[in-house]
């Protein structure tokens, strides 16, 4: 299963999806806590970080600063494709946005502010239309 690599069959298909609910990122170290159901993991030297549904979090009394909505790009992306997401994070760095990317293994995910994640939605749909 081959992923899309050409940028513009990328940008003009990306079918951004907003998921509901609020995402947080927090750190462990150890293992994930009980009840605690990741969507992203990345080990990193310092401790296990975690981005999990803002309910969870609170329940199992992780701390975190930062609460995101989560915006999938709906289009299988070859994990060597090129621009994709400088392409996608300058549109959102000139609407002002922050965003936090991660690639999985078929789509590329974007983590932004919770509060602005209908603009952002905004912002992605736009860069599609013209992409077509």
């Amino acid at each position: 299963m081959t992923g899309e690599s050409d940028l513009q069959k990328l940008l003009s298909g990306m079918r951004p999806e907003l998921a509901p609910g609020r995402y947080v990122f927090t750190m462990v170290e150890g293992g994930v806590p009980s009840g605690v159901t990741p969507v992203v993991t990345v080990a990193e030297r310092e401790g296990l970080t975690l981005v999990v549904p803002l309910e969870e979090a609170d329940a199992a009394g992780l701390a975190y600063d930062y609460v995101a909505g989560w915006i999938t790009l709906r289009i299988h992306s070859a994990l060597e494709a090129v621009g994709l997401t400088a392409a996608v994070s300058r549109e959102l760095t000139d609407a002002g946005l922050s965003c936090n990317v991660v690639a999985g293994f078929h789509h590329d995910h974007l983590f932004v502010p919770y509060q602005h994640a209908d603009r952002a939605m905004a912002v992605l749909e736009s860069l599609a239309r013209r992409s077509a």
